[in-house]
């Protein structure tokens, strides 16, 4: 795994500062896991199960403010009508493909049963189709996967690119994966972490843009070979968003939405077959399982939210950006490959300006 991002290349999208890690991690109490399955017999595997965890694993006594959008439905997000009915997270998060949704959803009960003695009713699993690179009818991600994410997860940086539920995916006709980007928010309430991160399966070359630039127009199929001729139906982008601030669920749906600035910013159209689903939770006040009155909770004014919303646009962009850096090119199914975008190129028609 090269473990390249964008800033590696001296090149970054926006103007707000990221985190210190400039992950999804940055937001305190936020942990990553992935489980990668790379195999090719007796059948062709290339996919695996990603996990977010919020609060350090006691989202199950102590829930989180939460909200989704549905930019594009051609997909799914399982414990969304929950979310929507209580704007509540209650559960961590599972991203993988589109056929291993139901093993995942179940695994995460199953482990919370085991591990805590207690399981998540309703957990959020959401998913991205890997067929053109992974014999997705074989169903290879199993319970013990999504037991492995679980048990590995944890602070720190998060791996990018080929790894965990993003093994197989493409993104604007180049290898795409798992990205994940951060920006602080200084406002008078507080500083707070933003983090963004994103299972990217979606988009046409022609499309995809770096900081406004229209770099696919640039990176055409001569220079680098299509994956090809027409993209297959089921190209999709999940993004999570996570925030330390105190926002509460209508504020976190409102910056669910602006996860669709990010994702247009970097080529997004949002096509018919897309499954572009986006959820913002906020770790910024506490819920209570076990609560027996009333829960005091703060709220975040208003008129200090832009910048959260700026944060989210950028975040979303630049892990977008980060998981199209960090994968490498990859063949699977069938013998097909998808090249990974060439960053030396990509400097270079940066910095001549283009």
């Amino acid at each position: 795994m090269k473990n390249t991002r964008l800033r590696d290349l001296g090149l970054s999208v926006g103007v707000m500062p990221p985190g210190p890690l400039n992950a999804i991690t940055d937001v305190p109490g936020i942990w990553v896991g992935h489980t990668t399955l790379i195999q090719d017999e007796p059948t062709v595997a290339r996919t695996g199960v990603t996990v977010i965890v919020p609060r350090e694993d006691n989202i199950r006594n102590d829930y989180c403010f939460a909200g989704y959008h549905s930019f594009n439905g051609n997909g799914e997000m399982t414990g969304s009508h929950w979310i929507d009915a209580s704007g509540l997270l209650t559960s961590p998060i599972g991203l993988t493909n589109t056929y291993s949704v139901g093993v995942v959803h179940d695994a995460l009960i199953e482990w919370s049963i085991m591990r805590h003695g207690g399981g998540y009713g309703l957990p959020v699993v959401a998913e991205t189709f890997d067929g053109w690179l992974n014999d997705i009818r074989a169903f290879h991600v199993k319970r013990e996967h999504v037991f492995a994410a679980l048990d590995n997860a944890g602070p720190g940086p998060v791996a990018e690119g080929n790894v965990g539920g993003g093994t197989g995916m493409i993104c604007h006709d180049f290898k795409g994966g798992i990205g994940t980007s951060s920006r602080i928010v200084s406002s008078p309430s507080g500083q707070f972490a933003v983090g963004a991160l994103v299972q990217a399966n979606y988009g046409d070359r022609s499309h995809l843009r770096l900081d406004g630039r229209p770099l696919g127009h640039a990176l055409t199929g001569d220079e680098v070979p299509l994956p090809f001729k027409q993209r297959p139906d089921g190209s999709s982008i999940i993004v999570v968003l996570a925030t330390d601030a105190p926002l509460l669920t209508p504020q976190c749906r409102r910056l669910a939405q602006r996860a669709t600035v990010g994702l247009a910013r970097a080529g997004g159209i949002g096509h018919n077959g897309s499954g572009d689903i986006f959820l913002a939770f906020a770790t910024g006040n506490h819920v209570p399982v076990a609560a027996d009155a009333p829960i005091a909770v703060q709220m975040l004014p208003d008129s200090q939210i832009d910048p959260f919303f700026e944060a989210a646009a950028e975040a979303t962009e630049e892990a977008i950006l980060n998981a199209l850096v960090a994968a490498e090119t990859m063949t699977g199914f069938q013998g097909r490959t998808v090249y990974a975008m060439p960053n030396e190129r990509v400097r270079e028609l940066v910095n001549m300006g283009f």
